[in-house]
C-alpha cells in the first residue's frame, strides 16, 4: 500500500474529523460509529484482510433505508475533502529542506537545456514571446459539484494555506480550525446535486467564474515567472504585448446536438463576456487610480492628461469612465438591441494604449519598480483576455449545414444539395462564394432548423471579430463541409476572415483528414479566403468510441503527420486543435507528456486544446494550481517546438500498424459484434440513471439507439462508475499479447524507451488500469446483471486481467505504477472512501430499478449523490 505523506495525512485527518463532528451533531454518535466501521472495513479490505471485507459488508447491510442517503452523502463529502487536501498538498508551502514542486522549475530548467543545446538566448526569448497557446474551456460538465460548493471548497483550501505556518499561536490555530469547521458544516448542509439542469448560459457563467476567481490572478503571476526565467537565462524580457497563453470557450457556442444552444443564447453569452471583462478591468483600473498618485510623467502622457498634478490618475479616470460605459451598455444590450455609444470600448487597442502609456512613462521617469507592479499585471491581462474575456467558438454538426443548404437549393429549384456528390457540391459552393449577388431571396421562409442555422451565422457576422474564435464543424468529412459554412457565413453578411475548422472524429475520417485538406487547399479561391493558419481539429473522444484507444491513438498521430506534411508542401501554416477529454478514453492524461508525444512539426509554436468537464476545476480552479498547469503548458509547447521528438523508425510504424489492427478488431468484436453487449452495458452500469443526473445542458444522446447513439462522455462516465474503465483499455490487451507472443518484446521496449508517442500511450494505459478494479465491477454484475449476461462480464474482467499482465510484462514491473509513488498515494488516499460508495451505489441501483422511484425520493437522491461522489473520487471521469 502506498505511503501517504505525513502532512497530507494530517490535513485529511483534520478535515475528516471536522466533518465527523458535523455529521454527529445532525445524525448522532451511533451513525458516526457506523461510518467509522465502514471506513475501517474498506481500508482493511483494500489491504487484503478478510475481516475488513466482512466488517465493510456487514455494516453496509445493516443500514436502514433512511440511513442510505446520509451515508452516501458522508462518503461523498469525505472524498471531496480528501481531494481538497490533496490539491492543496500540490501547492503547499515547502520547508527549507524540501525540494520545490517539479512544476515550478520546468521552464527555467528547460531554458537552461535549450541554451546548452545551442539555441541563442535572443532567439529563445523571441520564440517564447511568439508562443500561441489557446486553452478552450468547454461545457461538457461531468463537473457535478455545484458552484456554491466549489466556492466553499476553495475557501477550505485557503484555510489550509493559512494553517500551514510553523509560527502560529494556539489562538490563531483555533480560529482557523473554527473557520474550517464552519465551512465544512455549510457544505454538509448544502444540497450537492442540482435540482435542475444548468442552461447553456449557466454553464458560460460557470466558465467566467473560473476566470474571475482563478485564471485572472494566475495569468499575471505566470507571466512574471516566465519573464524572470527568461531574464535570468537569456538577459531578455518577455515583450509587453506578448500573450503566449490565451483562453477561448465553447460554453454558449457549442450547439452540436444541443438544441438548448441557440443564436439568442450565443448573443447573450458574448454580451455577458464583455460585461464581465469590463467589470474586471474596472476593478483593476480603480485600484491603479488609487495607487498611481505620482506627478512626474513623460511629455506624451502629459499631453494626454492635460494640466493636472496627478497625470496618471487623470488618464486612468478617462479609461475607467469608458469601462463603466462599456459595462453598462453590455448590461442593457442583454435585454434590448441598442448600438454602443462612442464611449464604449470597441477595440482592444483602446484598452491597452492608456495602460501602456502609463507604464512607459513611469519607466521613463525612473519609477520602473512602480510600473512593474499592479500596472504591469493589468497590461498582461489586457494582452491576454482583451475586451472580450474569452474568444467564443461556434460548433455545429456538418449535417445541419448540409440540411440547410439542401432546403435552400430545393427552394431555388436547383435540386437537393444533400443528394449531390462531392464534386457537384464543390462546384456549386465555389460558384456561390465567388458570386457577388445574395444566394437567398428576400421572400425565402426557412424551416425552424434552417432558420436557426442562419440566425447563428447572423450573430457571428454581427459580433466583433476579436470576440470569436473558430467555427468548428463536427463530423466533417470533405472539403465541401468547410465551403458550406463559408457560404452560409457570407450570406449572413460576414465580411471579415473567420477560421472555419473541420473536426475529424471517426477512424475513417481521421484516415481521410489529409486528403480532405489537400483537396481544400487546391481549390481556386480558397487560399484567398484563408487568412492565417489552416486550423484542423483532431477528435479524440468519438474516434476512441468508434475504434478503441489503440487504433484511435495511432490514427490521430498519422492524421497529424499527414496534415503537417501536406500543409508544408502547400506553403500554409497549420494549427492543430486537439479535442481532448479528461479521461484516457477521450484523449486525456498529463498535458505535458501528451504535448511532447505529438508528431514532430505538429507543435510549431502553436497549440490549441480543449479543457473539459471537471478537469477545468481540478487544473484551474485555484490560482496556485492554475499557475502550475499554465507553466507546464508553456514549457511543453516550447520544448515540442524547439526539441521535437524523433520520427518513428519504420519498424516502430509497422509494429504500431499491427497493434492498431489487432486493437480495433478486439474492441469492435465486443462493442459492435457481441449481441449481448448493449444489454449488458445497460444492466451493469448506471448509464440509464446518468441521463437523470442534471450534469449539463446537453442531452446524453444525439438520438435514440444503442451505444452508437451515446455521446462519448456518458459512454466513458458509465464505465468509470463501475471501475471497469472498459473504453480506455479494451483492445490493448489483445494487441500487446499478440506482439509479445510474436517475440516483439524487445521492439516494444525500444519503442517505449525512445518514442514519446508510444511511451505516453503505455503510461496512460497503466494509469487507467491502476484505477480499474475487477472486484468492484464484479459486485455490480452480481447485483444488477441477469444470469445469462454474467458470462460476458466475466470475460471482460478476464480481458482486463490479461491487459494488466501484458503491461507488466512489457514494463518489467511486478505491480502497476511502482514508478509513480505520488499517483499510488493519491489512489490509496481516495480508495478508502470510494469503495463504500461503490457498494452503496450497487445497492441503490438495484432498489431504484425495482421500485421506479420518483426523482425527488431519498433513494433517487442517494443514487445521484453516489454518482457525484465516485466522479469526484476518480476525478477524470468524462
Amino acid at each position: 500500500m502506498a505511503k501517504i505523506d505525513a502532512r497530507l495525512r494530517e490535513n485529511v485527518h483534520l478535515l475528516g474529523e471536522l466533518l465527523g463532528r458535523t455529521i454527529r451533531d445532525q445524525h448522532g454518535e451511533e451513525f458516526l460509529r457506523k461510518i467509522e466501521l465502514i471506513r475501517k472495513g474498506a481500508k482493511g479490505a483494500r489491504q487484503g484482510f478478510a475481516d475488513g471485507a466482512r466488517l465493510l459488508t456487514e455494516t453496509l447491510d445493516s443500514l436502514d433505508e433512511h440511513e442510505l442517503l446520509p451515508m452516501t452523502r458522508a462518503f461523498n463529502h469525505f472524498l471531496n475533502l480528501a481531494n481538497i487536501a490533496e490539491q492543496y498538498h500540490r501547492m503547499r508551502r515547502r520547508r527549507p529542506d524540501e525540494a520545490p514542486p517539479f512544476e515550478g522549475s520546468v521552464l527555467p530548467d528547460l531554458l537552461g537545456r535549450l541554451l546548452e543545446a545551442g539555441h541563442p538566448g535572443e532567439a529563445l526569448a523571441r520564440q517564447v514571446g511568439r508562443l500561441d497557446i489557446e486553452l478552450v474551456l468547454t461545457a461538457h460538465p461531468t463537473e457535478v459539484a455545484r458552484r456554491t460548493l466549489i466556492q466553499k471548497y476553495d475557501a477550505i483550501a485557503a484555510e489550509l494555506a493559512a494553517r500551514d505556518h510553523s509560527d502560529l499561536s494556539a489562538g490563531e490555530l483555533a480560529r482557523i480550525e473554527q473557520r474550517l469547521e464552519l465551512l465544512i458544516a455549510e457544505a454538509w448542509h448544502t444540497e450537492e446535486i442540482r435540482r435542475s439542469r444548468p442552461t447553456p448560459v449557466d454553464e458560460a457563467k460557470w466558465g467566467f467564474a473560473v476566470i474571475e476567481n482563478s485564471l485572472w490572478h494566475a495569468l499575471p503571476s505566470v507571466m512574471r515567472q516566465t519573464d524572470a526565467a527568461l531574464r535570468r537565462s537569456t538577459g531578455f524580457h518577455l515583450p509587453l504585448e506578448a500573450a503566449p497563453i490565451r483562453f477561448a470557450s465553447w460554453m454558449g457556442g457549442d450547439r452540436d446536438g444541443n438544441p438548448n444552444v441557440t443564436a439568442k443564447v450565443t448573443r447573450e453569452v458574448l454580451l455577458l463576456a464583455r460585461w464581465m471583462a469590463a467589470d474586471l478591468y474596472h476593478r483593476d483600473v480603480d485600484e491603479l487610480i488609487g495607487a498611481l498618485s505620482m506627478q512626474a510623467a513623460s511629455e506624451e502622457l502629459l499631453a494626454r492628461s492635460g494640466s493636472t498634478a496627478e497625470p496618471y490618475r487623470a488618464l486612468l479616470k478617462q479609461l475607467r469612465e469608458r469601462l463603466r460605459a462599456t459595462r453598462d451598455w453590455a448590461q442593457r444590450a442583454l435585454h434590448q438591441e441598442l448600438p454602443p455609444s462612442p464611449l464604449v470600448l470597441q477595440d482592444n487597442a483602446e484598452l491597452r494604449e492608456p495602460l501602456e502609456l502609463c507604464y512607459h512613462s513611469l519607466h521613463a521617469c525612473g519609477m520602473g519598480v512602480i510600473a512593474d507592479g499592479a500596472l504591469l499585471d493589468c497590461v498582461r491581462r489586457a494582452a491576454t483576455f482583451g475586451l472580450f474575456l474569452v474568444r467564443l467558438d461556434i460548433r455545429q454538426d456538418s449535417s445541419r449545414h448540409a440540411a440547410a443548404l439542401s432546403e435552400i437549393t430545393d427552394y431555388l429549384g436547383l435540386g437537393h444539395y444533400d443528394q449531390w456528390d462531392e464534386q457537384r457540391r464543390i462546384e456549386f459552393l465555389q460558384s456561390e462564394l465567388d458570386n457577388r449577388r445574395p444566394l437567398l431571396p428576400r421572400d425565402f421562409r426557412p424551416s425552424a432548423d434552417t432558420a436557426e442555422v442562419l440566425a447563428t451565422c447572423a450573430v457571428v457576422a454581427a459580433a466583433p471579430g476579436a470576440s470569436l474564435g473558430s467555427y468548428v464543424i463536427s463530423m466533417a468529412r470533405d472539403a465541401s463541409d468547410v465551403l458550406a459554412v463559408q457560404l452560409l457565413l457570407k450570406e449572413a453578411g460576414l465580411r471579415r476572415p473567420m477560421r472555419v475548422v473541420p473536426l475529424f472524429e471517426t477512424l475513417d475520417d481521421l484516415n481521410n483528414a489529409g486528403p480532405a485538406i489537400d483537396r481544400l487547399l487546391q481549390l481556386p479561391g480558397y487560399r484567398l479566403r484563408l487568412h492565417g493558419p489552416q486550423e484542423v481539429m483532431i477528435g479524440y473522444s468519438d474516434s476512441a468510441k468508434d475504434a478503441g484507444t489503440t487504433a484511435a491513438a495511432w490514427a490521430q498521430y498519422r492524421a497529424q503527420e499527414s496534415l503537417v506534411n501536406l500543409c508544408r508542401d502547400h506553403g500554409v501554416e497549420l494549427l492543430l486543435f486537439h479535442g481532448r477529454g479528461g479521461t484516457v478514453g477521450r484523449g486525456g492524461g498529463p498535458a505535458h507528456a501528451a504535448i511532447l508525444s505529438q508528431p514532430p512539426g505538429s507543435v510549431a509554436g502553436r497549440f490549441r486544446t480543449t479543457e473539459q468537464g471537471e478537469m477545468i476545476r481540478f487544473k484551474f480552479g485555484l490560482p496556485e494550481i492554475a499557475e502550475q498547469n499554465l507553466n507546464l503548458y508553456l514549457a511543453a509547447v516550447l520544448e515540442a517546438t524547439l526539441q521535437p521528438p524523433p520520427l518513428p523508425e519504420p519498424a516502430w510504424r509497422d509494429a504500431m500498424d499491427r497493434l492498431a489492427n489487432a486493437g480495433v478488431e478486439a474492441y469492435r468484436g465486443v462493442v459492435r459484434d457481441d449481441p449481448r453487449f448493449v444489454d449488458y452495458f445497460r444492466q451493469a452500469t448506471p448509464e440509464q440513471e446518468l441521463g437523470r443526473l442534471p450534469l449539463g445542458s446537453r442531452p446524453a444522446k444525439r438520438r435514440e439507439g444503442g451505444v452508437e447513439s451515446l455521446r462519448a462522455i456518458p459512454w466513458i462516465f458509465a464505465w468509470t462508475q463501475t471501475r471497469l474503465m472498459l473504453p480506455a483499455w479494451l483492445g490493448w490487451g489483445e494487441a500487446l499479447q499478440g506482439a509479445l507472443a510474436a517475440g516483439e518484446r524487445e521492439l516494444l521496449q525500444q519503442m517505449r524507451e525512445r518514442w514519446p508517442f508510444f511511451s505516453t500511450r503505455i503510461d496512460m494505459l497503466e494509469m487507467v488500469l491502476a484505477k480499474a478494479d475487477a472486484e468492484i465491477a464484479e459486485r455490480y454484475d452480481e447485483r444488477l446483471v441477469a444470469d445469462g449476461m454474467r458470462p460476458l462480464g466475466q470475460q471482460l474482467r478476464d480481458r482486463l486481467s490479461q491487459t494488466v499482465e501484458a503491461v507488466l510484462q512489457l514494463t518489467g514491473q511486478s505491480e502497476l505504477l511502482t514508478h509513480s509513488p505520488e499517483t499510488l498515494e493519491a489512489f490509496s488516499l481516495r480508495n478508502t472512501y470510494l469503495d463504500p460508495l461503490h457498494l452503496l451505489q450497487v445497492e441503490l441501483l438495484a432498489r431504484s430499478r425495482q421500485r421506479q422511484n420518483e426523482p425527488e425520493s431519498p433513494l433517487e437522491q442517494a443514487l445521484l449523490v453516489s454518482v457525484a461522489g465516485i466522479a469526484a473520487g476518480l476525478r477524470n471521469t468524462g
